[in-house]
């Protein structure tokens, strides 16, 4: 590990920016209809049941990242597999979240530049920023947070005026139930964003306040949550559900709606700056995560020498993971989720809480 420390507020922008990553640009729970807001939240409440878990691993292994004390809890050869197996998941996706951006380019702005091009570019600059070190990426991440919010203020804000807003799309509410909406939250919102904070096990020890990572971590996915539930409301309340539900990217198409005065209009250029700014911390978290890792696991002194190689293979599997994007779509809610996503986001921590609260209650020495 780097021998740097970030504080409460660098941790606190890591993570609203890392929420709102790709959450913002793909079609994040469209299954549940009118009722996404509805789904979100309740994918908030138990990704925050998640986080505790993470969190309490956290405080028995004060300074150690996930990858580090699993060997601790199952053993070494088990922990060593299932280091490579976090490793690989981490590096993964980040692969995925840099092809949603590559294809979000290349449909809106770039659609004759090849798709490799547009991931190297965005991966380039990850791997400069992850070379830098956590701290760097942090500190660049508060100055950028103010950006992405002065944009999403402005784009709230015309999107109003522009009298897009037709809040009776958002009715009836649970119209067919609750089984809808459980079934969105069981299969996608719980998962992405909220349950993917199983990456910050590998960033909370560089903390220099180890005491504040449950307040900053809770109020971090908390905003993040409520930002998302009104993207989604705004995207179904000006779109409306059928047509969110076939779009790829659903809050660019509402703000290439906004039109005021017939002066303010195709906007969704510029606020592609704010998704841009989310996908590049998105990416950079699961990145650093992955390379740490494997720093540590293999014994490499310094997490530099292996940011180049392991970037190049994040994006060539940035563009060999799908022929299109669809594909990808379709691998990242139906395949991605169950093989992944459950196993390694809860089923694995879950188990590995249960394993260490044992070994601490039995080791601890008799009075």
């Amino acid at each position: 590990m780097e021998s740097v420390k970030i504080n409460a507020r660098q941790l606190f922008v890591l993570i609203v920016l890392f929420e709102h990553g790709s959450a913002i640009v793909i079609p994040l729970g469209v299954d549940a209809k009118q009722d996404v807001w509805i789904a979100i939240l309740l994918g908030l409440v138990f990704g925050l049941l998640l986080f505790f878990v993470y969190r309490r691993l956290f405080e028995y292994y004060p300074d150690q990242p996930l990858t580090a004390y699993l060997p601790q809890i199952v053993g070494a050869p088990l922990g060593k597999l299932l280091a490579v197996v976090y490793i690989t998941y981490f590096l993964y996706i980040a692969a995925r979240v840099l092809r949603d951006f590559g294809e979000l380019l290349l449909t809106f702005a770039y659609p004759e530049t090849p798709l490799f091009v547009l991931n190297a570019i965005m991966a380039l600059t990850v791997m400069y920023g992850v070379y830098k070190g956590i701290e760097v990426l942090a500190r660049t991440g508060e100055l950028f947070l103010t950006v992405l919010y002065l944009l999403a203020l402005a784009g709230f804000v015309l999107v109003f005026v522009s009298g897009l807003v037709d809040v009776t799309q958002l009715q009836p509410v649970l119209e067919e139930g609750w089984g809808r909406v459980w079934r969105t939250v069981w299969t996608e919102t719980l998962y992405v964003p909220f349950g993917e904070m199983i990456v910050f096990t590998m960033l909370f020890p560089y903390m220099n306040n180890p005491v504040k990572v449950k307040r900053v971590g809770l109020g971090g996915m908390v905003l993040s949550g409520i930002n998302l539930a009104i993207i989604m409301a705004i995207n179904i309340a000006v779109l409306g559900p059928d047509a969110v539900s076939r779009s790829s990217f659903p809050l660019l198409d509402t703000i290439r709606r906004v039109q005021v005065a017939h002066f303010l209009e195709r906007l969704d250029v510029l606020f592609m700056i704010a998704l841009i700014i989310g996908g590049f911390f998105k990416i950079s978290v699961f990145f650093y995560a992955g390379v740490v890792g494997a720093a540590h696991l293999f014994g490499v002194s310094s997490h530099q020498r292996l940011v180049y190689p392991l970037g190049l293979l994040v994006l060539l599997l940035s563009v060999a993971i799908a022929n299109n994007y669809t594909e990808h779509i379709h691998e990242g809610l139906k395949i991605v989720t169950f093989y992944l996503h459950v196993p390694l986001q809860v089923i694995i921590p879950v188990s590995l809480l249960v394993i260490a609260a044992i070994r601490r209650r039995f080791s601890q020495p008799t009075k």
